[in-house]
């Protein structure tokens, strides 16, 4: 049930050919975050791939914020599409960012 819904975000991905893109590669990442937590409920204590969802927290956590210093309207879609709430750290960043950008205006 839950493969059909990662898969369909991933195939209107597909059909852009940009995998190398951030939005590519952070759906890509969501997908594998969303599978290895729902493995975790049957496999507690599988600690090798706790450590490998640590590591790919990690990697979707500094592609978002990339992302999000690049270009705010597709930081904002993306998070949309894939129901990520922000971390309060972002927030924080982002409001500064929005802050220097009126100084400079």
């Amino acid at each position: 049930m839950l493969k059909n819904a990662f898969v369909s975000i991933i195939l209107e991905e597909e059909n852009k050919e940009n995998r190398g893109s951030a939005e590519f590669q952070v759906v890509n990442f969501t997908n594998k975050i969303r599978k290895l937590t729902s493995h975790f409920e049957l496999h507690k204590k599988d600690y090798l791939s706790q450590r490998g969802l640590k590591k790919i927290l990690g990697k979707r956590q500094r592609l978002l914020a990339y992302l999000s210093k690049k270009n705010r309207i597709r930081y904002k879609e993306l998070i949309d599409q894939l129901n990520i709430r922000e971390r309060k750290r972002y927030k924080e960043l982002i409001d500064q960012l929005n802050i220097r950008e009126r100084k400079a205006n």
